[in-house]
This record gives C-alpha cells, sequence and structure tokens, in this order.
C-alpha cells in the first residue's frame, strides 16, 4: 500500500498543477492574444468608460430606450451570476401570467400599436441574458421609441439597421438587433 501512495501524490500534483494552473494560463494567453475584445468581455465603451457588454443584456424600460427580452435571473435582472432560463413550460399558469403581464405592459407604453407582440418581448431567452432582439421586435417598437424622443419614426428605423446584425457566415442564426448598441446610438442621435 505504501508503494501506491507516493505514486498517487506524484501524479495528484501533476494534474493539479496542469489542469489547474497550465492549461488556465494557456488558454487565458491564448485568448489575450487572439481574441482580446472577447475574453475580456465584449465591454461597449463610451467616453472611457465601460457601459455594458455586447454579450450581457441589460434592463431598459424607459418609453424612450428599446426594450430587450426579458431576464429570468433573479433577485436581479440580467445578473450574469445568477445565470438560467425560467424553466416555465408552455403549459404552466405561471408563464401564461408572465406573458399577459408582459403584454399589457407593451400596450400601455404605446397604446395605439395594434400589431402583434413579436414573442420575444413577452419571453425570456435560455440564458435570461439575452443582448439581442429581433428585428420584428425592433420595429414594434419604433413607433413609441419615435414619440418618446420626439424623433421622425424614419430616423429611428435607420438607426434600427444600422446595429441589426445578419446571419453569420450568412446561413447562420438569424438576423438580430443589439438592444443597448441601439440605445446608445438614440442617444448619440439626439
Amino acid at each position: 500500500m505504501k508503494n501506491l501512495l507516493r505514486p498517487m501524490l506524484v501524479l495528484f500534483v501533476a494534474l493539479t498543477v496542469v489542469t489547474g494552473v497550465v492549461y488556465p494560463a494557456v488558454v487565458t494567453a491564448i485568448g489575450q492574444a487572439a481574441f482580446p475584445h472577447r475574453a475580456n468581455g465584449s465591454l461597449i465603451e463610451l467616453d472611457g468608460r465601460a457601459v455594458g457588454s455586447e454579450i450581457i443584456g441589460q434592463q431598459f424600460d424607459a418609453p424612450r430606450y428599446f426594450w430587450g427580452r426579458l431576464s429570468a435571473t433573479t433577485p436581479n435582472p440580467y445578473n450574469a451570476g445568477s445565470s438560467s432560463g425560467s424553466n416555465l413550460g408552455p403549459t404552466n399558469p405561471a408563464l401564461a401570467d408572465e406573458i399577459k403581464a408582459r403584454i399589457a405592459a407593451l400596450h400601455d407604453a404605446d397604446p395605439g400599436n395594434g400589431a402583434a407582440v413579436p414573442v420575444d418581448l413577452v419571453t425570456s431567452s435560455g440564458s435570461g441574458l439575452d443582448p439581442e432582439i429581433s428585428p420584428a421586435a425592433a420595429a414594434y417598437q419604433v413607433a413609441r421609441v419615435a414619440k418618446a424622443r420626439g424623433m421622425p419614426a424614419a430616423q429611428v428605423e435607420a438607426l434600427v439597421a444600422q446595429v441589426t446584425s445578419g446571419r453569420q457566415f450568412g446561413l447562420l442564426g438569424e438576423p438580430r438587433v443589439n438592444v443597448l448598441k441601439l440605445n446608445l446610438a438614440l442617444d448619440a442621435a439626439k
């Protein structure tokens, strides 16, 4: 038994060093060298200070801003430390109540809008942190935002078009609008 203890301890220490120190250091170095923006959180800066991340949503609820997808994180919305989906199934009454409340809030904020509410404005994403909405969800909100800002709807639509990203490599995913980038573009347009 004693002659097995030493090799086990040596192996334990060696694997701890390799998997706990060497591997993370190599991956961090590669990430910093090849993808520094992404490796550091894909931060968006304004006037030299970070205002958010391209990959983590933020809560906007003022009528003059575009609203993103709902966050399923609790107790604070868009808290990356507690990322998770709501785990509410389609037959769960709590999900139906949440959707009805969100539709009511959207109609209260823009009573004249009779268009169908896009699903991504009334449901949360799998992570609860989604920073993007569909172009349809952005289009649904254009009139409200334009009215609240006193801007022509065409100008707001042009800003939406500017920040809309297409499919990756032309075929993967769906077109999407980053809500933080759009709201920053609106603030810059004044």
